[in-house]
């Protein structure tokens, strides 16, 4: 059945009414939306633990999901495509990035418009919740997951584990990935409760005493026992890798995050009015765009061939995963905590590759696309990352076969993009060494390159794919073929002439280890830790004399620099873990203002001054480069005013002045 009931309860014009292009005026709706799966259909059995949450008289599972939607006031305005925009741990993140809209810094209902892209060519645009562990707020939006229960009616009590690496002191913390809903202890005293400690990720773990911590928060330095805390005498430090291991009495129903985005969709593009459907005969095709966390949620959507609703219908017509790599998530299993990334787990498995391919180690053959190839529904896939995601050790998972030998081309239904020197998020001038990530800050500054052009020129590709047949541009990806794709091991070499440039510790840098989760796995249910083998040989591009990358789509001031931009950055030292790569971090290593300063510092690089006679040389060099990307496609002719901004932003900022060279 899926959708039972969408409570409309607010409802009003989008940007103070004002019209945009061929949308015209927007307005936007809010409410929850109520849903009811059973776990007998086939469409639902993929979800884990489905079957062992309450059910109501028709043996239906019920749970509730906040949504909001935008959509033109006049119906005949809308383009007829719905973008659906996964949020990302309860964030909206399409307006940022399709309409450079900046984030409130507060919670608001209202959001900006920005630039207005999205409503300029029509579209109508839609979130619902998914992520169970979501503190839900004005800002953020989450779901209402039930519980799996056990015999004795009571959720199911078992084992997981929280692990974290503190940027600063800190003296207690929350047993949970984040800020989200934490995995309470089922027992404050448990004595066989485990807490360990790692140099780094792939180090070897020392046991901590049991006595010298406890579930308890932290008052005035004392401890005050609290199920939902972890604390240690003496503190935790800065750079230490820390995981303790316990038993939960919360056991959500995680999976159910992926029915509400593919019910809601179905809801949107086939209710009726009499059921309350807003958009009623308004949709035509549906997107799905998911970007970092939400880009590895529609990788797992797309394994499990989620892609058909209850009653059959293909929901999605094309799906962009955005910097997702080659992985997934802990979106669909016993205790998943969705908001993490780094504790090797489901979503650090095979498949890799979206055709199947063989694991020469373990015998293992499968394929990120088989199930949905066999049940149908297939969509198109635009798959798109930076260079943070080959940094991290799995993006080039996507297109290298796991013998290390040869590249993979991405099947018929798909395209593979690297966004070349390239950080995980938008960049920005003037530099910085934080990021949002709870405080994390790079050794050095961080990658100032804003690819946001290029994302949404794909979203016109993969519509233009879908709608009208048009073959999108061609993967663009370092490939072992041609020299493109190297070891970071060899690319590191490039930088290491570069004045002031912190490097990473090559013996330490992010990977992915083949995995073993135990025999309980085929159930959804982990053993804490798994067990590793051997890591996944990875790749990165190659670069040019610069060291900016020379394989994938370059932004044009990427590919006419004023600077060399990385998509790694180490750990600032004030935040320990020396040479540890800064999880989604890049680098940019400004060219020097002048010839003069060049010599001085030793620089090898020519100077901005050597390289552009003026602003309005290197400005016409851009253009020229912007324009070449919107012959192959890869940027849409109206954002080369948007790209010539930004790439002035960044000279202007690392060109010298005529008081001198300015940093």
């Amino acid at each position: 059945m899926g959708v039972v009931a969408l409570e409309i309860q607010k409802r009003g014009l989008f940007a103070d009414g004002a019209a945009s292009g061929d949308g015209g005026v927007y307005e936007r709706i809010d409410g929850i939306v109520r849903f009811a799966s059973d776990p007998t259909h086939p469409a639902n059995q993929p979800i884990v633990d489905l079957d062992k949450a309450a059910r109501d008289a028709a043996g239906r599972v019920h749970f509730l999901a906040d949504f909001c939607i935008l959509q033109p006031v006049d119906a005949a305005r809308a383009n007829r495509r719905f973008l659906f925009d996964v949020l990302n741990r309860g964030k909206k993140v399409a307006p940022g990035h399709f309409n450079r809209a900046p984030s409130p810094a507060v919670p608001v209902w209202e959001m900006g418009a920005g630039d207005g892209f999205l409503m300029r060519h029509g579209w109508t645009v839609g979130w619902c919740g998914w992520q169970w562990d979501v503190y839900r707020s004005d800002a953020l939006m989450g779901i209402e997951a039930p519980q799996a229960l056990g015999p004795d009616g009571q959720p199911i009590v078992g084992t997981v584990a929280v692990e974290f690496q503190p940027n600063d002191p800190e003296n207690g913390k929350l047993l949970a990935d984040r800020i989200h809903q934490p995995f309470p202890a089922a027992d404050v005293h448990q004595a066989d409760a485990v807490l360990t400690t790692r140099a780094w990720q792939g180090g070897e773990r020392t046991v901590v005493p049991r006595d010298q911590w406890q579930f308890a928060r932290d008052e005035a330095g004392q401890p005050v026992p609290d199920a939902s805390r972890v604390w240690l005498a003496g503190g935790f430090q800065p750079g230490v890798w820390y995981e303790v291991i316990y038993q939960t009495n919360n056991c959500p129903v995680a999976g159910v995050g992926l029915l509400a985005m593919r019910d809601f969709t179905a809801f949107l593009r086939h209710a009726s009015e009499a059921d309350g459907n807003p958009c009623v005969g308004r949709l035509d095709r549906a997107y799905s765009y998911g970007v970092s966390q939400s880009g590895r949620f529609l990788r797992l959507y797309l394994s499990l061939g989620l892609n058909l609703d209850e009653d059959g219908r293909q929901v999605f017509d094309g799906l962009i995963p955005q910097v997702a790599g080659a992985r997934r998530g802990q979106f669909n299993q016993r205790y998943a905590q969705p908001s993490d990334q780094s504790m090797p787990s489901f979503g650090h498995l095979m498949p890799f590759t979206d055709d199947p391919q063989t694991d020469p180690l373990t015998g293992e053959t499968a394929g990120l696309l088989d199930r949905q190839r066999q049940l149908g529904g297939m969509p198109k896939v635009f798959t798109i990352n930076t260079s943070a995601e080959y940094w991290r050790g799995d993006a080039s998972l996507l297109h290298t076969d796991l013998a290390d030998t040869r590249d993979i081309e991405p099947p018929a239904e798909v395209r593979c993009y690297l966004l070349s020197s390239t950080q995980h998020g938008h960049g920005v001038v003037p530099l910085v060494h934080e990021s949002g990530n709870e405080g994390s800050r790079g050794a050095n500054g961080l990658n100032a390159v804003n690819y946001s052009p290029l994302i949404r020129a794909a979203l016109v590709n993969l519509d233009r794919w879908v709608s009208d047949g048009v073959e999108p541009p061609a993967n663009a990806v370092p490939r072992i073929a041609d020299g493109t794709a190297i070891t970071p091991e060899e690319a590191l070499t490039a930088y290491s002439t570069i004045p002031g440039a912190a490097l990473p510790n090559p013996e330490r840098r992010l990977m992915v280890w083949r995995t073993d989760l135990g025999s309980a796995a085929d159930a959804g249910i982990m053993q804490v830790p798994a067990t590793l083998g051997e890591r996944y040989q990875n790749y990165v591009s190659a670069v040019d004399a610069d060291g900016n990358e020379v394989a994938g789509i370059r932004m044009p001031d990427v590919a006419v620099p004023v600077a060399t931009y990385t998509g790694w950055n180490p750990r600032h030292p004030d935040t320990g873990g020396t040479g540890q790569i800064n999880l989604m971090q890049g680098s940019t290593f400004p060219f020097p203002a002048t010839k003069a300063e060049r010599e001085r510092t030793g620089d090898p690089r020519p100077s901005i001054e050597e390289r552009y006679r003026d602003r309005a040389d290197y400005l016409a060099q851009v253009r020229a480069a912007a324009e070449a990307l919107v012959a192959q496609r890869y940027l849409l002719a109206e954002d080369i005013d948007v790209s010539l901004s930004l790439a002035a932003a960044r000279y202007d900022a690392f060109a010298a002045t005529p008081a001198g060279a300015a940093r």
